[in-house]
């Protein structure tokens, strides 16, 4: 008997666009797979795991999602920080904002903060005053506030790797159309199979790899030595983010009636959040084996959903 997953997670683009739909939005699990985001495994520019879809990042998941469920919405970036503010204030005049990415290391209400590290992360602004900003922090931090220029720093995101113009926003959400959780699931079949099969229409840094590929080679990278970033990178945030979209697939895809696809999402998801306690233990060797154990997964799954099953 498989169990899904309630609790908390890393779930910060999800959860920022559930805020923004209100009474409308679907539960965030559903919307984590409407971003295609479970569908593969990334070793970007040969350096870096995430358990993400080969070439995905949450720019095209969240415009994905958006589309799926039948809004629009406007998306704004670039300028100056202090054009870029201005802009979030008018638009919060209007309703709350979906800002992002920011750099997670320069929220000054959380623990810790104070360096940028390149974590990414998302939010909605709800007021922006003369000195604060007001936000709804999905990590845990509802009606945090933060000076204005920190926040600016942390929006522009500057060690983010796929933003390419900083002050990101997404606001004036309407809906074109009525679409349920089922028939946006049911129309994101595609690009989730689009994504096993590795697309080759959206561009990725030089030497990246995906799927069994991509857990071949990090369970070779665990052999010869993680990078301590990575390693602690992974304990906080991949492993958990990584197993808990899976868990959430295999939830979706039984609630279209595709139980041989469920199955192998919930192999997965079994399969990377057993990576958790052999890696704060230190247990490489199994933790090798773990991975290698999901690189035959990926084709499995994609031959499921292609027969419909």
């Amino acid at each position: 008997m498989s169990v899904t997953y309630v609790g908390s997670g890393p779930y910060c683009y999800a959860n920022s666009l559930a805020m923004m739909l209100g009474d409308e939005a679907p539960p965030p699990a559903v919307i984590e797979v409407l971003t295609g985001s479970p569908y593969g495994m990334q070793l970007i520019g040969g350096r870096l795991p995430l358990f993400d879809s080969f070439a995905w990042d949450p720019e095209i998941g969240l415009d994905a999602a958006i589309g799926l469920l039948g809004w629009e919405c406007e998306r704004v970036d670039g300028g100056t920080a202090e054009a870029a503010i201005e802009r979030l204030r008018r638009a919060c005049q209007d309703g709350p904002v979906l800002a992002g990415p920011l750099e997670l290391g320069l929220l000054t209400y959380q623990p810790g903060s104070g360096t940028a590290v390149g974590a990414d992360h998302y939010l909605v602004v709800l007021e922006v005053g003369e000195d604060t900003v007001l936000v709804h922090d999905p990590q845990g931090y509802p009606y945090a506030t933060m000076p204005v220029g920190a926040f600016a720093a942390a929006w522009r995101g500057e060690l983010v790797a796929y933003l390419d113009r900083p002050y990101r926003m997404r606001h004036s959400f309407t809906r074109r159309a009525r679409v349920g959780a089922e028939e946006a699931l049911r129309r994101s079949l595609p690009a989730g199979l689009a994504w096993l099969a590795g697309r080759t229409d959206v561009p990725v840094p030089p030497g990246t790899l995906g799927q069994a590929e991509a857990a071949e080679r990090t369970a070779q990278m665990v052999e010869e030595g993680l990078d301590p970033e990575i390693r602690e990178l992974w304990k906080a945030f991949a492993v958990r983010v990584g197993a808990r979209r899976l868990s959430d697939l295999a939830a979706c895809l039984s609630s279209l009636g595709l139980g041989a696809g469920a199955a192998v999402a919930t192999e997965q998801a079994r399969i990377v959040g057993g990576l958790q306690g052999p890696l704060v233990s230190g247990d490489d060797a199994a933790l090798a084996a773990g991975l290698r154990r999901l690189a035959p997964t990926y084709g499995r799954l994609h031959a499921a959903l292609s027969s419909g099953g």
